[in-house]
């Protein structure tokens, strides 16, 4: 048994949704430093164009906006007109919503739904083509769904389409992975913690606070994430179907106290 290049991507075409910033952009950092050949997704050109030229040659600005189905499938298009095959999809590109719940409106649940729910369904779908052209019985495709760990328990906010959707996406996780385990391609989640990020403003700007309700005793890193979707997306991850990694601190499993919000 030679573990040398267990963890290794060399020669693996990702693409990350939502790469620009925050944990999408952790992980294609991740993901460029064991060899692979990354595309960073987001609604901003700039954006992705600041973090490709950051994360050097092996990474490419694909900006696109998968809020919609046409959005998803416009993207798909870019990509196979770049690449015969994709090897590892991240569904990373997420929104919340945070509203009392007297004044929650029906666009804070569109637009939650739309894109942490319906939009990496119709990506994997949109993309089916080159995921399976990718994905092999010795070396299968990926796609990696960011959940998160309020889709598990409650946290203190007002984000009720937020955590429906997050438990929603790690339900999806395990339907899609049913199906698509037989085309070669292996479904997996991530449910982050408190991580730093424009999305958790209570981790990037209070982490020392935050940190003290997490059993670690501190707010997740840079590494951490990129740690958790590189054995996913390598072949030290090729035996996992369906599952939903927590990545968070212990805040879930192994917590006692009151929870944050992640």
């Amino acid at each position: 048994m030679d573990t040398t290049g267990l963890f290794r991507l060399d020669g693996r075409t990702a693409l990350v949704t939502g790469g620009s910033r925050g944990i999408g952009r952790m992980i294609a950092a991740g993901f460029v430093a064991q060899g692979a050949r990354v595309y960073v997704s987001s609604r901003k050109a700039a954006a992705c164009e600041e973090t490709a030229a950051a994360l050097g040659p092996n990474c490419i600005a694909l900006p696109a906006d998968v809020s919609t189905v046409e959005g998803c499938r416009a993207l798909a298009a870019d990509l196979a007109e770049r690449e015969a095959r994709l090897d590892i999809l991240v569904n990373n590109a997420g929104a919340a919503w945070g509203v009392a719940f007297e004044d929650f409106p029906e666009s804070g649940w569109d637009k939650v739904m739309d894109l942490n729910v319906k939009s990496p369904f119709f990506l994997t779908q949109s993309l089916h083509g080159l995921l399976k052209a990718g994905g092999t019985a010795g070396r299968p495709a990926k796609v990696i769904n960011i959940t998160s760990i309020d889709g598990m328990r409650l946290n203190a906010w007002e984000t009720y389409s937020y955590q429906a959707s997050k438990a929603a996406l790690i339900q999806l996780t395990k339907r899609m992975a049913a199906r698509l385990v037989r085309d070669g391609i292996h479904v997996t989640s991530i449910a982050p913690g408190a991580f730093a990020s424009e999305m958790n403003k209570a981790a990037r700007d209070h982490g020392d606070t935050v940190a003290r309700s997490i059993p670690a005793g501190r707010i997740g890193e840079a590494e951490d994430m990129a740690g958790a979707a590189i054995y996913l997306a390598s072949r030290a991850g090729d035996y996992l179907v369906g599952e939903t990694i927590t990545v968070d601190g212990g805040l879930v499993h192994a917590s006692l106290g009151a929870s944050i919000d992640a």
